[in-house]
């Protein structure tokens, strides 16, 4: 279908474009980008137009943590309403760490995963495998077979290594062949607590995970980057100690990418309140010194990505003591507007709340087998994948606002009385309308 965006602002972080432009589709692809007094090809004829006026077009959004839930726990989530929540909320490519039921750690599971995301025909799903056998931290998955069945790097999700010799060989294995392996710092022993140690929690009677536990497993982390030269995504940094750690590793040059997740980026251990379970996250809500340091890292650099963390829960998962409750948020609805929320209150541009979703990300992933160069990017020639959405439109984040299965989050508009900017009006999927606003 011939699509025609027309008299949005179109910015694409990739490129520094951002002018008021029509956006011309064919075949998949971005055929045209025309400015105010261009011309659009002269043999494109739209058969669908999108009135983008007063709305900005930006690439597809790509969330490089989202759990989809299946396969094993389809009761909290299903792959299609994680799906149609996921284009519901601008994201076109998604990544999805291995802890599923059963992991994913043979190349069948990542290949049906796959298939069945795929005749979904909504966002793009790319799965991490399992770095070990069962995330048991024990024995090596076969990483290049994982690797041809379509995993794009290899985690252990929230699983630490307790055997640093198993990482380091893991590492040595990746570096090898140019994998990129996922990890969330922390120390296993030292992170077994439900809050950020401090305070707050020793008021609460909560076990609490000091910074320590991030720090520690950031220093052992490095140490093995510098002997194997292996190239290692940081998932979900939650300290400010942990982001000096990580500025550090970049300026000596290793090869260190991190992200930060809208929980850890906008909220703080005080917004636990009185044992709320919907606080219930990991990495746990640390200090307010540690969400401003978070804040500044991602404005400069420091951070490369924003993620979501897109983990939705059940009724019986959070209707628990805080310590019993099943940590996790939905997020994948919400990535786009905490963006723009940062952005405005850390007075950061709108470029660069773009860039965090978008081109970064893609950056992180790399060049994937079968997929195009033009993730989280607008140029002429390019897959359209693309968003569209309204910056000045506020809304309430309430169940019935939400897709996705899992209704829980910190920012619920009763917890938090705070209204979030933008809504998408329209997403596009390699030229598709996988998602139109009524």
């Amino acid at each position: 279908m011939n699509i025609l965006i027309q008299h949005g602002r179109v910015i694409d972080p990739a490129s520094g474009f951002d002018h008021v432009a029509d956006v011309a589709v064919a075949d998949g692809h971005i055929v045209a980008i025309a400015k105010a007094g261009e011309k659009l090809p002269a043999n494109f004829k739209a058969e669908h137009t999108i009135d983008a006026k007063g709305c900005i077009v930006a690439p597809g959004l790509v969330d490089l943590q989202v759990r989809l839930r299946e396969p094993g726990y389809e009761h909290e989530g299903m792959l299609a309403s994680e799906l149609t929540a996921a284009v519901a909320g601008g994201v076109t490519s998604l990544v999805c760490p291995p802890d599923t039921d059963p992991v994913l750690d043979e190349p069948g599971l990542v290949e049906m995963l796959k298939f069945r995301a795929e005749k979904l025909h909504r966002a793009r799903v790319f799965p991490l495998g399992a770095l070990t056998v069962g995330l048991k931290g024990e024995v090596l998955t076969e990483m290049s077979d994982l690797t041809d069945a379509g995993c794009v790097g290899f985690s252990q999700a929230e699983v630490p290594l307790e055997n640093t010799q198993v990482l380091q060989r893991a590492l040595q294995y990746a570096a090898t062949f140019g994998y990129t392996v996922w990890l969330r710092p922390q120390e296993i022993h030292l992170g077994k607590g439900v809050a950020a140690s401090g305070p707050l929690a020793t008021r609460l009677g909560l076990g609490g995970v000091p910074v320590a536990a991030e720090t520690i497993a950031l220093h052992t982390i490095f140490a093995l980057m510098r002997s194997t030269k292996a190239r290692v995504h940081l998932c979900r940094i939650s300290s400010a100690e942990g982001v000096e750690l990580v500025r550090a590793a970049k300026k000596e040059g290793l090869a260190v990418t991190a992200d930060v997740s809208i929980n850890s980026l906008h909220l703080s251990d005080h917004d636990i309140g009185y044992f709320d379970s919907r606080a219930r996250v990991t990495p746990v809500l640390r200090q307010q010194r540690d969400r401003d340091a978070l804040r500044t890292a991602l404005a400069d650099g420091t951070l490369d990505v924003l993620v979501s963390d897109h983990t939705p829960i059940d009724i019986d998962g959070k209707t628990l003591p805080f310590a019993e409750a099943e940590p996790g948020a939905t997020g994948l609805e919400l990535l786009l507007s905490l963006s723009l929320k940062w952005a405005h209150d850390s007075k950061v541009s709108l470029l660069r709340a773009i860039d965090v979703l978008t081109s970064q990300p893609a950056k992180v992933l790399g060049k994937i087998e079968g997929q195009s160069a033009s993730m989280g990017q607008l140029h002429v020639g390019g897959v359209a994948d693309v968003v569209v959405f309204d910056p000045a439109v506020e809304w309430q984040v309430t169940p019935d606002a939400l897709h996705s299965q899992g209704k829980h989050t910190p920012f619920a508009f009763d917890m938090t009385g705070m209204a979030l900017p933008a809504r998408v009006k329209a997403t596009l999927v390699a030229g598709r309308v996988a998602y139109q606003a009524a």
